[in-house]
């Protein structure tokens, strides 16, 4: 197995999320996949199935459980995909669906990816699972930021979006992980996000991962599809828009993502980042 490491959403390979990545696991079964990722110990690692018909299969495992999608590791599959064959378009078939990825180089040479997200959708967030939500994250009523109510968003998996009244509060995370973990669980969450608006197109976020055995996810593309979904859904942003997200600072991995919001309310959202690789001595 050819396993490559690469950091998403940062050109330093101290910042972003960290992915592993395998382009062809051709052969290699589900136990391995899953044991590989444990080993790895990053929040997501891809396995890629090359098909006949120039497409890719993959496949996303955290250290505990399996995704059926994952943006920062989309990122890093499509920037190692590149350096290895030639920037150009992609079309991975993921669990949750059809995703397109495009890749280019700049000047420097350093390789950019956007992907576009599925068909993504928000719903209500149960007021009992709100109370829970905001129990094990240790946050009262009085923390959230009345602007941006609380949903469940989706582009390829869910997310609750909670919005802080304070970027003092969203940087203090110190959550329970046990009630965090099986109530996300139970609900079938893949991340938590927590977001703080800084101006109608910048965000810092934070993304809580339990489920997955990761404590905070640095930069979580999935999630931040699922919020500019959000964002569209509940027309607290001007579309199209270019949104700006922050996220990784708080645990000193600092991220950038760059997210596009079509106007077309069935459009997907495009999530653009860089990918380093990381050298393991």
């Amino acid at each position: 197995m050819d396993l490559l490491r690469y950091v998403a959403f940062s050109t330093d390979p101290l910042g972003g999320n960290p992915a592993g990545v395998v382009l062809d696991a051709t052969g290699i079964d589900e136990a391995t996949m899953a044991a590989t990722a444990a080993d790895v110990g990053y929040s997501e690692t891809a396995f890629v199935f090359p098909r006949q018909d120039g497409a890719l299969d993959i496949r996303y495992f955290s250290p505990q459980t399996e995704v059926p999608f994952c943006g920062h590791a989309t990122i890093a599959t499509a920037v190692a995909h590149a350096q290895r064959h030639g920037v150009g378009d992609l079309l991975l078939h993921t669990q949750a669906g059809r995703v397109p990825v495009s890749t280019s180089a700049g000047p420097d040479g350093a390789v950019t990816a956007t992907l576009v997200s599925v068909e993504p959708r928000t719903v209500a967030l149960e007021e009992v699972d709100l109370a829970a939500l905001l129990a094990a994250l240790r946050w009262s009523a009085d923390d959230l930021d009345p602007e941006l109510p609380p949903r469940v968003a989706y582009a390829g998996a869910w997310h609750p979006v909670i919005a802080a009244a304070s970027r003092e509060r969203l940087a203090d995370l110190d959550y329970d992980t046990a009630a965090l973990g099986e109530l996300m669980a139970r609900r079938d969450w893949t991340t938590v996000t927590l977001v703080r608006r800084e101006s109608p197109t910048v965000f810092h976020t934070r993304n809580p991962f339990p489920p997955g055995g990761v404590f905070e996810d640095p930069a979580t593309g999935a999630a931040s599809a699922a919020l500019g979904g959000y964002l569209r859904d509940l027309r607290l942003v001007e579309t199209p828009a270019v949104l700006t997200i922050h996220q990784g600072a708080d645990m000193g991995r600092p991220s950038l993502i760059t997210v596009g919001v079509p106007a077309d309310p069935a459009a997907g959202i495009e999530v653009t980042g860089t990918a380093v690789p990381i050298s393991i001595s």
